[in-house]
């Protein structure tokens, strides 16, 4: 896995993928040839705080023909900009990036510390050097929790950008490929960056597909627990037809029917399960195409668990999918729901 040194140059590791600070950059692209597994491919960036940047699709459609993926263009493009470059999930993207978090870190101690020392002003025991070490040091505390508690947020899957690639990665996965999207902080822009790695998925269904089958079989609650796993859709009530006009006449509406009342359609949530009921083998493909983006976020981000025996990537340095998922089906999958 490509990493970005701390001087802004480049460097090299043993896929021969290599990108710098100048690479971040609308656009900017890296492939390879003959990929081996869990090798990125490409690297689309935008700028994420100018509104009318967007991904280079045709660019990434030349890149993907040059690595002699057929690819029909037209789903996955309209995907990806209707999952991800809305205004509303770009908005959620920069709120919840690295930078926007560093800032309100910093914003919670010296609010936090402002706090706590009038507080011992107003107890008279603020007035000694004393207190104030004691202050900057709890402030300091609390800060370094608020941060690791973001970070191991950033951990889990994210149904608002790793369930919306969903749909894009059951396209490619088909071709060996899955994606995930990051950020990085580039001075003062916040810079969105599409991952596209190479990923054959047939070992890691074949042994999911066995856990799955081995946890169907010993615990009683597992279909209960992806249940869990659902995303919150509004959805139109729609009043019977010929309700109105079968209605008796003490308890018909006052005002006509013909009158129009500037009121919005009445909505109400309906949980949907991203894991629907089927065979193991279906169940395995499912987890694979909605935890594939959470995969390579944590992939391009080095923040996947060390790997276990049996790893599919052929290298020892990070865990295959399905090593994930068994994990995380372990731990228990959570109750994840966003608004679509």
């Amino acid at each position: 896995m490509a990493q970005k040194s701390q001087t802004g140059g480049t460097e090299e590791n043993e896929s021969s993928l290599m990108y710098s600070k100048g690479d971040f950059k609308e656009g900017a692209l890296q492939w390879v040839t003959d990929p081996s597994q869990g090798q990125v491919l490409l690297v689309l960036s935008m700028d994420n705080t100018c509104p009318s940047s967007s991904f280079d699709m045709d660019l990434c459609a030349q890149k993907l023909q040059a690595l002699g993926l057929q690819v029909p263009v037209a789903p996955w493009r309209r995907l990806i900009q209707e999952g991800l470059l809305r205004p509303e999930v770009r908005r959620f993207l920069f709120y919840s990036s690295r930078g926007f978090q560093i800032a309100m870190a910093a914003v919670f101690y010296i609010s936090l510390w402002t706090n706590l020392y009038s507080t011992l002003q107003l107890c008279s025991l603020g007035h000694s050097w004393g207190a104030g070490v004691l202050v900057t040091l709890v402030a300091l505390a609390l800060t370094v929790l608020v941060i690791l508690l973001l970070d191991q947020h950033q951990r889990k899957l994210n149904v608002n950008t790793d369930v919306r690639l969903a749909a894009v990665n059951e396209i490619f996965i088909k071709h060996s490929i899955i994606l995930g999207i990051t950020d990085v902080l580039d001075g003062p822009h916040n810079i969105l960056q599409l991952w596209f790695v190479h990923f054959s998925p047939e070992s890691c269904l074949q042994a999911l597909s066995a856990h799955i089958t081995h946890l169907q079989g010993t615990q009683a609650g597992f279909r209960q627990r992806l249940n869990k796993l659902c995303v919150a859709l509004d959805v139109a009530v729609q009043p019977e037809l010929g309700m109105e006009e079968q209605a008796p006449c003490e308890e018909s509406p006052l005002l006509s029917s013909r009158v129009t009342l500037n009121k919005g359609p009445v909505t109400c949530n309906e949980l949907l399960p991203l894991i629907p009921e089927g065979p193991p083998e279906a169940v395995a493909r499912q987890l694979l195409v909605i935890f594939s983006g959470c995969y390579v976020r944590l992939l391009a981000t080095g923040r996947l668990p060390g790997a276990g025996p049996g790893s599919h990537l052929g290298r020892g340095g990070a865990p295959c999918p399905c090593q994930l998922i068994r994990s995380i089906l372990g731990q228990g999958l959570g109750g994840g729901r966003t608004p679509q």
